[in-house]
């Protein structure tokens, strides 16, 4: 006799086959999801974080020095404020999930007083952006000479200080909130982040280069600075971005609140697979 209640009947060796192996299916999928998803050391964000300053200077102070290379302006005023924020989308596809792409000692700050990255990850990086920013200097010095020609300085105009340090709080205070409102997880490491902040760039310094250079970064700064031995008005571009990343801050604390966990992702880089 068949038992009335076909749950009773005893299961196939198919059946017995197809269940062992979705069993162990599931054990691979959370197996792999804990090895791949896990946190990425922090030698190779230190990594991702040199190389990135490295590129970043190369390209926004290289327009400047290859201009006096080659004893003319090849490179418009445009071309080479666009170049930058072209380079940074390019990055923040390429390299923003390995460590957050901050290449900028402003950003890293900005996301720490947000509490949304480790505080013992900060003076790491912000040693290898200014490791990033020397190197690349000293490549381009090494190459074309005249490194002094890519560095950013104030105004030479009666007050061209102050004004530059204004400018530069307001460029950096835009910039950073531009980052910091588009750091929500996968989106900071998408089209909206790279179009955004990329094109940030590029527009800061369309309007604002010719009155401070459009820097908002101490590392794009301080790199040629420091190679060249040319330290005019290096203190605008130290306390300007710092100035501007703590006003944005406190303005995203007041429309957001408090931080929330995609944001943290975004900050530390954790939004894409590191496999063994």
């Amino acid at each position: 006799m068949t038992p009335d209640n076909p749950a009773a009947q005893p299961l196939t060796t198919q059946e017995l086959d197809l269940a062992r192996d979705s069993m162990l299916g599931d054990r691979f999928m959370i197996r792999f999801s804990e090895d791949t998803l896990k946190h990425r050391p922090l030698g190779i964000r230190l990594i991702i974080e040199f190389i990135g300053t490295f590129i970043l200077v190369t390209v926004a102070a290289g327009s400047g020095v290859i201009n006096h290379y080659v004893g003319g302006g090849p490179i418009s005023r445009t071309a080479a404020v666009i170049a930058p924020g072209a380079v940074v989308m390019a990055m923040i596809y390429a390299l923003g999930p390995l460590s957050g792409l901050h290449i900028n000692p402003a950003v890293t700050l900005a996301f720490t007083g947000r509490r949304v990255f480790k505080a013992a990850w900060v003076l790491p990086y912000l040693l290898v952006q200014f490791a990033g920013a020397v190197c690349a200097a000293l490549v381009l010095q090494a190459m074309y000479s005249h490194v002094a020609a890519g560095g950013n300085y104030p105004i030479a105009k009666p007050g061209g200080e102050w004004r530059s340090l204004v400018m530069e709080i307001i460029l950096t205070a835009i910039l950073v909130t531009v980052i910091l409102n588009t750091a929500t997880g996968y989106r900071s490491i998408g089209h909206n982040a790279a179009l955004a902040v990329g094109s940030t760039v590029a527009l800061l310094g369309l309007f604002a280069s010719p009155i401070s250079g459009a820097s908002m970064n101490p590392a794009r700064t301080l790199g040629p600075d420091i190679v060249s031995w040319d330290f005019t008005g290096w203190w605008i571009y130290i306390v300007g971005p710092l100035a501007g990343a703590a006003i944005a801050v406190m303005m995203i604390g007041l429309v957001r609140g408090l931080p929330a966990k995609a944001e943290r992702e975004a900050a530390e880089g954790g939004a894409l697979p590191l496999e063994r």
